[in-house]
């Protein structure tokens, strides 16, 4: 496949990945949304409906990749690193992209919800504990958690161990389940089993950080959030957003340092 092939594919991947993963967090998140307060299960659930959606929308044109940490793993893994930068400016512009039109789609909701004093305080609000968990986080603001992660227990350690292992997991199971003929990318079977996996991740792992799994999910969104002209919409947590890149990259590399030892 070219280079053009690999960008497109997986800036249109990541964008689909993006739009699906955080318009769910939006649904769940946001005031005057049908689909407010639905829960963890149903953020669980669309983020793995998201990863389906997206690998068969790009596999054809770049193996939907559409995680830093997937690419990093192959790269590993077959000693290929060519196509790497590639691969990672498209997943970022994409996830960047996504995370744009997840604000389009909910702009009202986004308003309402941002001029709402009880939810970021201000003159007129009551003392009361029932405000938004994200905007109780240090350096994060009110809907900062549709774009982007944060722990709920912030240890540094801890959260940096969650989303390795959380990625550890996703990875092995690309590299061992997943990926097509040619192995450098998702099969069609491997599409379901993956969205089954990030369900997993996200009901038995996803607790303690909101499983970012993915460097591109991450930060391509807090971008986002710390360019849109949002009202009220506080800080993007910068101290933390080092964990959510990170963390995915060692987990990749160390699940692909697993697979060659174990199963090549």
């Amino acid at each position: 496949m070219s280079s053009s092939d690999i960008f497109i594919g997986e800036t249109i991947g990541t964008a689909v990945l993006i739009l699906l993963g955080g318009g769910v967090c939006a649904a769940v998140t946001l005031k005057a949304s049908k689909a407010r307060n639905a829960g963890w299960l149903a953020i669980a659930l669309g983020w793995g409906f998201a990863v389906l959606t997206a690998v068969y929308t790009s596999a054809p044109l770049s193996g939907a990749h559409l995680n830093p940490a997937v690419t990093l793993a192959l790269a590993v893994k077959d000693g290929d690193w060519s196509d790497v930068p590639v691969y990672w400016a498209g997943q970022l512009l994409g996830a960047m992209i996504g995370a744009t039109l997840v604000w389009v789609a909910y702009y009202g909701q986004f308003h309402a919800h941002l001029t709402d004093r009880e939810i970021v305080g201000g003159p007129g609000a009551q003392a009361t504990a029932a405000k938004a968990v994200e905007a109780q986080e240090k350096g994060a603001g009110p809907v900062l958690g549709i774009f982007s992660t944060g722990p709920e227990i912030r240890n540094a350690v801890q959260n940096l161990a969650t989303e390795i292992i959380g990625t550890i997991v996703l990875v092995l199971a690309v590299l061992t389940q997943g990926l097509n003929d040619s192995g450098k990318g998702l099969g069609t079977l491997g599409a379901l089993i993956t969205s089954l996996v990030v369900v997993s991740i996200g009901l038995s792992l996803g607790g303690p950080t909101g499983y970012a799994i993915n460097p591109a999910r991450d930060l391509g969104p807090r971008i986002v959030h710390a360019l849109l002209p949002l009202p009220d919409k506080g800080g993007s947590d910068w101290s933390y957003a080092w964990v959510p890149v990170v963390g995915p990259l060692i987990g990749g590399a160390i699940a692909a340092g697993i697979y060659n030892a174990a199963f090549a």
